[in-house]
């Protein structure tokens, strides 16, 4: 069937999880198998230098969902403790006010669906309020995680969330725990003349730093861990090794059952994030262990979702992106092996504020009679980009009552421009502006300034072994002047440049503060949903299917257990 760009196409959207530029043999990893991403490559336009819009999830997606920097809608975090949501039970989230792109196709007759990982908040002020839900946010459909997939919820795994909190609670514990054991030696209570009332009080103190230290570990993933449909838990705690099955079974069913109107599928996997669940016929197979074994399942499940494009005959009419929310991690480790990606020659990675690594991701388009197969492009574009591009192949029109960052990718997927609309983007650490890329008007040269960059711990290690991820504030280095970097000719940012040797250096950082001083001006003030109030667990948020705080129950039948 022959399709033009007038034409409304079917939308899905492939999103890893902390997958690696340099994992994906289409973009040079020769010692990996994805043969199914790659065909995706090859039969569209690949993107060399795509851009998150921050180095962790929670950021990266809602600039992704809005096209918009995550400092807009509040989604950026002052704080390198809650850098994003941490708990289901905060109040924290994508506000209401944020126009995704659901939303917007959702108005122009898309039927519309999320499977997978959403870690854009839940609830507000109630449990059930859910403000935060895909449901309210565009989606018609959801199934999935309403947070996503941590080393937690798997318990044979080494913890995740908050393993500083871990230490620090522990000893509060012994330290305010001790108190009331010394009180009760005899005598000792007259030596100190100390009144039962507190004895009592330090006692409740203690007990509840030890539920704290107790519910942060022994009950995230009970918490944290679920699985919904729409807007009921059906698994909780999730069946990790489940779970990848049941995403892939519901994302064809959705495929099956819309595929007679226009519709918005987005599908973000769990992998390839820790704890890398992989079903058995995958484990062994790589050359690049668990995470590698994972990735071989990622591309499987690419390839089912493409058979069943192909099998329905939507190929033609369907417009497939594959992306990942941001760069491999390098820190993630167990048992002293790696478990984390390759970002390539790319340096730093995910958590790492502007470094290459933790913001170039893959930017695959295929969209058969429309893109040209096998077409590079090597000009800088933005995650946020998808936002004004699928309002445009909709035939929607964008908002008008706030700023879009984003640029309509058509005229450079199709070859009508040769030259991005990007001429600025901003990097930003939380609500922290740690670098900022000038691609210059009608000119190859892309340059770079770091104005910020995390320190490494230990000193030269090239990541954040010590804290598990690098710090936006605090623990970093400012530049005054700042790095200067030639992307377009060090793209693994190892030869700073300097007035000795780049003539135009000065020039370069004048017009580059100069672009700061006009993208602040158009920042206003919002509701911090990161802030640590909002990130904190609230016993009244925390979804729960069952009697709180007895929560449970699994809810799929038999066939799916088994699939």
């Amino acid at each position: 069937m022959f399709v033009t760009r007038n034409s409304r196409p079917n939308i899905v959207l492939l999103m890893a999880d902390d997958l690696g530029v340099g994992d994906l043999s289409c973009y040079g990893n020769h010692t990996v198998r994805t043969p199914n991403i790659d065909r995706l490559a090859r039969e569209g336009v690949r993107l060399t230098q795509h851009l998150a819009a921050a180095s962790v999830c929670t950021p990266s997606r809602a600039a992704f969902l809005t096209g918009r920097y995550p400092v807009r809608s509040g989604m950026a975090s002052a704080f390198n403790l809650n850098r994003g949501l941490a708990w289901l039970g905060g109040s924290g989230g994508l506000p209401t006010n944020e126009t995704t792109f659901a939303k917007l196709l959702q108005h122009r007759g898309y039927r519309t669906g999320l499977i997978g990982k959403w870690h854009q908040g839940l609830s507000c002020a109630s449990r059930n309020d859910h403000c935060s839900h895909p449901l309210n946010h565009g989606f018609d459909d959801f199934y999935g995680l309403p947070f996503g997939l941590l080393s937690d919820c798997r318990a044979s795994e080494v913890p995740e969330l908050h393993r500083w909190l871990r230490v620090k609670l522990s000893i509060s514990t012994v330290a305010v725990g001790l108190v009331p054991i010394l009180l009760l030696i005899p005598n000792f209570t007259r030596w100190f003349s100390v009144p039962w009332p507190v004895i009592v009080t330090f006692g409740l103190l203690a007990f509840l730093f030890l539920a704290s230290w107790y519910c942060s570990y022994g009950f995230v993933r009970r918490w944290n861990c679920i699985v919904m449909r729409d807007h009921a838990v059906i698994q909780q705690p999730m069946t990790e090794g489940r779970v990848p099955s049941l995403l892939l079974k519901e994302a064809l069913s959705f495929i099956d059952r819309y595929k007679h109107r226009p519709f918005l599928l987005f599908v973000s996997f769990l992998h390839v994030h820790t704890p890398l669940v992989t079903r058995q016929k995958f484990v062994g197979r790589s050359k690049h262990g668990r995470y590698g074994d994972n990735l071989e399942e990622l591309d499987w499940m690419v390839g089912k979702i493409l058979q069943s494009l192909d099998r329905e005959q939507l190929a033609n009419r369907t417009l497939v992106y594959f992306t990942s929310d941001n760069g491999a991690f390098l820190e993630v480790q167990a048992g002293g092996a790696h478990l984390g990606g390759w970002n390539g020659v790319y340096r730093g990675g995910k958590g790492m504020g502007g470094w290459e690594g933790g913001i170039r991701v893959p930017g695959i388009f295929r969209w058969p009679t429309v893109l040209e197969a096998g077409k590079v492009i090597d000009e800088p574009t933005s995650l946020m980009d998808i936002y004004p591009t699928l309002s445009y192949v909709s035939g929607g029109i964008l908002p008008q009552d706030r700023v879009i960052d984003g640029q309509n990718l058509m005229p450079l997927l199709e070859g009508r421009v040769h030259h991005s609309n990007h001429e600025f983007l901003f990097h930003y650490c939380g609500v922290y502006l740690h670098a900022v890329r000038w691609h210059q008007k009608d000119c190859a040269t892309v340059w770079k300034v770091h104005y910020v960059t995390p320190r490494f711990s230990p000193e030269g290690a090239g990541a954040c072994y010590g804290s598990g991820t690098c710090s936006c504030v605090g623990d970093v280095t400012s530049h005054d002047p700042p790095l200067l970097f030639d992307i377009s000719r060090d793209p693994s940012e190892s030869r700073p440049l300097s007035p000795d040797n780049e003539a135009l250096f000065d020039a370069v950082v004048k017009r580059i503060h100069a672009a700061v001083r006009q993208h602040r001006r158009t920042l206003t003030p919002v509701p911090q949903q990161l802030s640590v109030f909002n990130t904190m667990w609230k016993p009244w948020l925390q979804p729960c299917c069952g009697t709180f705080p007895f929560c449970g129950c699994d809810k799929e039948d038999d066939i799916a257990r088994n699939a």
